[in-house]
């Protein structure tokens, strides 16, 4: 699949809405639309990987920073949650 037709890149760019919970210049978090727990959200790398199988050394940095979200997780349990 080619970064223009790739769901998690046409967020990344703006072109899907999403509920950003965390951004830099290297990730994104935003609020999954069907979340499974109250507090449920993807972190996924700005820079289109198609596949693990394409991940080689050059990706190693942003997926260690893709598995500690800190930052994230604090600003999604700061937000309000919407009741009903």
């Amino acid at each position: 699949m080619a970064a223009a037709d790739c769901l998690f890149c046409r967020i990344v760019r703006g072109e899907i809405p999403s509920r950003k919970v965390y951004e830099d210049a290297d990730m994104l978090a935003f609020n999954d639309i069907h979340p499974l727990a109250p507090v449920h959200f993807m972190i996924i790398p700005k820079q289109h990987i198609a596949s693990l199988a394409d991940v080689d050394a050059s990706h190693q940095g942003i997926l260690a920073r893709s598995s500690l979200p800190r930052r994230a997780l604090r600003a999604s349990r700061a937000r309000p949650r919407a009741s009903g």
